[in-house]
C-alpha cells in the first residue's frame, strides 16, 4: 500500500467520496446538491464531482419524481443512493435447518428462503441444501447472482479467519471443514464465515432486544450451547476464536450433556431439537413432575453457563435466544438465579428476532463488509 500524507489527493478524494455516499444513503429524502453541501461541510464544486463520480460507478443515480423547485428556474436535481446496486446474502447453517435471508446494499430484506436437515446429515449433504436454498431464493427474488457484493454465513463451532472450521461437535463432518472455500466455489463475491452466536448476538444489536446496548451477552441454548459476546460495541471473539464456546463445560465433566439433562425418561433425548425440547417445557408446565425436573436440570446448567460469562464480562444485558427463545418458562427462573450468583445481575431478555437471529446476523456480517470497502478512505495498493 502506498504511504499516505495529508495532501494526497487520492486520499482526500476518498476521504470526500466516503463523505458524500454517507450523507446520501442516510437522508430520509433525495437531497440536492446544496443539501449535499450542507450536510457535508463540503464545496459546492467538491460534491459536484463527488456525485458525478458516484453516478458513474452506479452507487447514485438522479432521482426521478421529485417535485420540490427552486423559486426560479429549473426544478432543482435531487439524488439517491442506489440501494438495489447490489446484494448480500446472509445465511445459517444449522443442525436441523439451513436459512437464507437477501438484502439490498441498506440491509433492507427482499426475499427469504429455508430448507429443512437432519442432524445426521453429512457435510455435503448440508452443502447441498445451501445452495438449493439460495438458487431458489435468488429465483424468487428475481436477483442475479452476479449482483451479490458479500456474502455471510452464521454456523456452530470455532471458525479460524479463512472460514475453516476448527472444531464443531454440532455438525457431523464439519471440524475441519474449510467452509468459506467450499462455498465460494458458488458465489463471485467475499464469503465470510462466522460462529453462530457471535452472528446472533450482532443482530440483536443491529435490529433486536440489544438495541442501542455496548455490552452484551447473546446465549444460543441448543445442542451445544453457546454465547456470543460485545464488549464496548465491538465483538469479542478471544485469542484463538473460541470465546463464549460454553458447550464444552460438559465436556469438562461439570454437567451432563443437554440430551440427559431434558430427558424424562432416563434415555437421552432423542431427536434433540427445538420440537422434542418445546414438549418436555409443555409438559412441565401441565404438573409432569418428570418434565419438571428436567426442565429444571436444564434452567440449572443455563444458569452455570451464563452466570460465568457474566461474572467475566459484566454485561448490561443478556439475551437468550437457541431454543429458549421460545420457551416461556426460561426468562424468569434464569433471572431470579442469576440474582443469587452474580454481583450486579443484568437485565435478561429473550431474543427479539428468535430462529432468524442468526442468519439476520450473518447478513450484518455481509453488510459490515461492504460498508468497510464503500466507506473505505485508504487509498488503493500501489
Amino acid at each position: 500500500m502506498g504511504r499516505l500524507t495529508g495532501g494526497d489527493p487520492s486520499l482526500l478524494r476518498r476521504i470526500n467520496s466516503a463523505v458524500v455516499l454517507r450523507a446520501l444513503r442516510g437522508a430520509q429524502e433525495s437531497p440536492t446538491l446544496t443539501d449535499l453541501v450542507g450536510a457535508t461541510g463540503l464545496s459546492r464544486p467538491t460534491v459536484e464531482g463527488v456525485v458525478d463520480g458516484l453516478v458513474g460507478a452506479g452507487l447514485v443515480t438522479e432521482a426521478a419524481g421529485v417535485s420540490a423547485t427552486r423559486r426560479q428556474g429549473r426544478p432543482a436535481r435531487r439524488f439517491r443512493f442506489r440501494a438495489e446496486a447490489g446484494h448480500l446474502l446472509g445465511i445459517e447453517i444449522g443442525a436441523h435447518r439451513v436459512s437464507a435471508v437477501l438484502s439490498d446494499l441498506t440491509g433492507r430484506p427482499v426475499g427469504t428462503a429455508e430448507r429443512p436437515t437432519t442432524g445426521d446429515a453429512s457435510a455435503g449433504e448440508r452443502l447441498e441444501r445451501v445452495r438449493a436454498a439460495v438458487s431458489d431464493l435468488l429465483r424468487r427474488s428475481e436477483v442475479a447472482r452476479s449482483t451479490l457484493r458479500c456474502v455471510g454465513v452464521g454456523t456452530p463451532g470455532i471458525v479460524s479467519g479463512d472460514g475453516s472450521l476448527r472444531l464443531c461437535s454440532a455438525l457431523p463432518g464439519w471440524t475441519g471443514l474449510p467452509l468459506g472455500e467450499r462455498l465460494r466455489r458458488s458465489f463471485r463475491c467475499p464469503v465470510i464465515v462466522e460462529n453462530d452466536a457471535n452472528a446472533a448476538v450482532l443482530a440483536e444489536r443491529w435490529q433486536g432486544a440489544a438495541r442501542g446496548c455496548e455490552d452484551v451477552v447473546m446465549v444460543l441454548a441448543g445442542l451445544s450451547p453457546g454465547a456470543g459476546s460485545l464488549i464496548g460495541g465491538r465483538l469479542h471473539r478471544g485469542f484463538g476464536g473460541a470465546a463464549g464456546e460454553i458447550g464444552a463445560l460438559h465436556l469438562l465433566g461439570r454437567e451432563d450433556s443437554p440430551e440427559r439433562l431434558l430427558s424424562t425418561t432416563g434415555e437421552p433425548l432423542h431427536p434433540l431439537d427445538e420440537a422434542a425440547v418445546a414438549r418436555v417445557f409443555r409438559a412441565a408446565g401441565s404438573g409432569d413432575e418428570r418434565a419438571r425436573l428436567a426442565v429444571e436440570r436444564y434452567i440449572r446448567r443455563l444458569v452455570h453457563d451464563v452466570a460465568a460469562l457474566v461474572l467475566a464480562l459484566d454485561p448490561e444485558l443478556v439475551v437468550i435466544g437457541g431454543w429458549a427463545a421460545g420457551l416461556d418458562g426460561v426468562l424468569v427462573p434464569l433471572r431470579k438465579e442469576l440474582e443469587r450468583y452474580c454481583l450486579r445481575p443484568p437485565r435478561v431478555e429473550l431474543s427479539v428476532l428468535g430462529e432468524a437471529a442468526v442468519s439476520t446476523g450473518a447478513l450484518r456480517v455481509a453488510l459490515n463488509h461492504v460498508e468497510e470497502q464503500l466507506f473505505s478512505v485508504e487509498a488503493a495498493s500501489a
